[in-house]
């Protein structure tokens, strides 16, 4: 069983702004311990991170790609692993609203009400320990790819930024999922509603297949779709085949800016309004 401590001193403790900062980032630590703690424990709830990414890459890779037809003869392989990576940064998000709407619900929040806690640390702790855990998900996929033929050919500059793209959409859409599992009062319901979510966005994008065969309406939807852009950007750092780079779409045109402005814009909009919904729901 994890011992939950908080930060020591007070959110009010310090000298004004410094202290109440070092309290969030204290706070974020402990909580992030904790929830990283409860993860381990029951290793089958890391099946989203660890078997869930080996068996769609499978199954796209030696199924469905025989089926799909890229221009000019380019590796389905080295094309899929991109849309893979933006498919299972969403399919994981899911478990942060699953982990968020759980706590609300079995009374760790009241525990958490007892103590002198930030209330942003809360969440920031949640969102750090799945953004770890998203790591793993990163390492699998990458393993699962190169077993399958697919290689990186940039150089180390371009494939670190890469990885850290991805992160950093992962870590941006943790927030918007938190708020999710915030606003549903059931865990089975956040769960039913994320995957929904999840194949809406993976389907309606450039992950697997180019957008040119789409219908019109379509089409716009998903060349402005940020599992898109992430897809696109991500091919274009790996050297990757890349289709979507002649489409007349901003998001296409300029992937590496676009998925790290929709990246930030995620944070700035999704971490405050969860801090929000986390006092409305707990009183704080």
């Amino acid at each position: 069983m994890t011992t939950l401590t908080a930060a020591p001193g007070r959110l009010d403790a310090g000298p004004g702004t410094i202290g109440k900062v070092r309290q969030v980032i204290g706070d974020t630590l402990v909580l992030a311990r904790r929830n990283l703690a409860r993860t381990l424990s029951e290793p089958e709830s890391l099946i989203d991170v660890t078997l869930t990414p080996v068996v769609f890459t499978l199954l796209f890779a030696y199924v469905v790609g025989g089926a799909i037809a890229l221009p000019n003869g380019v590796s389905y392989h080295d094309y899929l692993i991109p849309g893979m990576f933006a498919m299972t940064m969403a399919s994981a998000s899911t478990g942060t609203a699953t982990a968020v709407n759980h706590d609300m619900s079995n009374g760790i929040i009241d525990r958490f009400r007892s103590l002198p806690m930030s209330r942003a640390g809360v969440l920031a702790g949640q969102s750090l320990a799945d953004l770890l855990t998203t790591i793993i998900a990163v390492i699998v996929l990458a393993a699962t790819g190169l077993a399958i033929g697919w290689r990186i050919h940039t150089d180390f500059a371009h494939a670190v930024e890469g990885f850290a793209l991805i992160l950093l959409f992962a870590y941006a859409l943790n927030w918007g999922m938190a708020c999710l599992g915030m606003v549903f009062r059931s865990a089975e319901g956040v769960q039913q509603f994320g995957v929904l979510m999840m194949l809406g966005l993976t389907f309606v994008s450039s992950a697997f297949v180019p957008t040119s065969g789409m219908p019109a309406w379509l089409r716009e939807v998903a060349n402005w779709n940020p599992l898109s852009s992430l897809s696109a950007a991500i091919r274009n750092l790996f050297g990757n085949p890349n289709p979507a780079s002649s489409v007349h779409a901003w998001p296409l045109q300029h992937p590496v800016l676009a998925t790290t402005l929709y990246s930030v814009g995620m944070i700035v909009v999704f971490a405050p309004l969860a801090v929000r919904l986390y006092r409305t729901r707990t009183g704080k």
